[in-house]
């Protein structure tokens, strides 16, 4: 089976090494386009967790951003969240990439991590944080997962 170029599935464990380095599985290497120079943006999630783009997704974004009035006080918060925790990381030889202390503190990342694909972006949980978060949405209404279903499965 071909999987899609910057298409990301699965679940991973990995450690956070000393100096604050991850592993990007190398499922996620090898699905990442030729054209994003091996190079993700990192920021925060609206979860706790770190959210991973591919760059030329990131890019998307950041269009989508500037569309978006300067004049609307909800934007500026918008783009000043979505924006200010973002940098580039380039992976090593390893196939790690290194995660800023304000974004390992947001996450609550201390030494175990999981790495999960979203499709279009890759997240880094605690795995503390990620059982919270599983046990809220258990409490979910299912006609919303169904309702989310029926536009998605044919």
């Amino acid at each position: 089976m071909t999987i899609n170029q910057d298409t990301f599935t699965g679940e991973f464990s990995y450690t956070i090494d000393i100096k604050g380095r991850v592993n990007i599985p190398a499922k996620f290497r090898q699905s990442l386009a030729p054209e994003n120079d091996q190079t993700f943006v990192i920021t925060r999630g609206m979860d706790p967790c770190i959210w991973v783009y591919p760059l030329t997704a990131w890019q998307i974004i950041e269009d989508d951003l500037k569309d978006l009035s300067a004049i609307s006080g909800i934007n500026r918060s918008f783009i000043r969240n979505t924006v200010r925790y973002a940098s580039s990381v380039t992976f090593d030889k390893q196939g790690r990439i290194m995660l800023s202390s304000n974004l390992l503190n947001y996450a609550k990342l201390k030494k175990n991590a999981f790495i999960i694909g979203m499709v279009n972006k890759i997240e880094i949980w605690d795995p503390s944080e990620l059982a919270k978060v599983d046990k809220q949405n258990l409490t979910m209404d299912s006609s919303e997962y169904d309702a989310l279903a029926e536009k998605i499965i044919l």
